[in-house]
């Protein structure tokens, strides 16, 4: 008797590639985060001075009438957003055991992270 072979396509992998998605999706999003970041720090830069009205103005500048300032910052919130769910998941499903305990953490880690977004498009879309 030998031991069943399981090479080629009827192989069945379990955790074996669940995480490369992942992995993918949170470098995505990190070099999000650096070209905004990059931008940002240059528009402070180049500001001569640095008062409110301009501060503002790095957040409101337009395109051709679209709001485009305010649209990168925002595909920066949601890409800090997702990048810590990744990593804070990960975190529970690593260290914490029992169930019911990740679970609800999850939960109030997701309610935390999708009011910061809604607070942060509140803040963006008001100035």
């Amino acid at each position: 008797m030998s031991a069943p072979q399981n090479i080629g396509r009827k192989r069945l992998v379990v955790g074996a590639h669940y995480g490369v998605k992942d992995w993918v999706i949170q470098r995505i999003t990190a070099v999000i985060m650096v070209i905004y970041t990059v931008i940002l720090a240059i528009g402070a830069l180049i500001t001569p001075e640095f008062t409110y009205e301009n501060w503002v103005h790095l957040f409101n500048f337009e395109v051709l009438g679209f709001p485009l300032g305010k649209l990168l910052a925002f595909l920066a919130i949601i890409s800090l957003a997702y990048h810590a769910w990744i990593g804070v998941r990960d975190i529970w499903m690593d260290y914490v055991k029992p169930a019911g305990i990740r679970l609800a953490l999850q939960v109030l880690t997701v309610l935390w992270l999708v009011g910061s977004i809604a607070y942060a498009a509140q803040i963006l879309w008001r100035i």
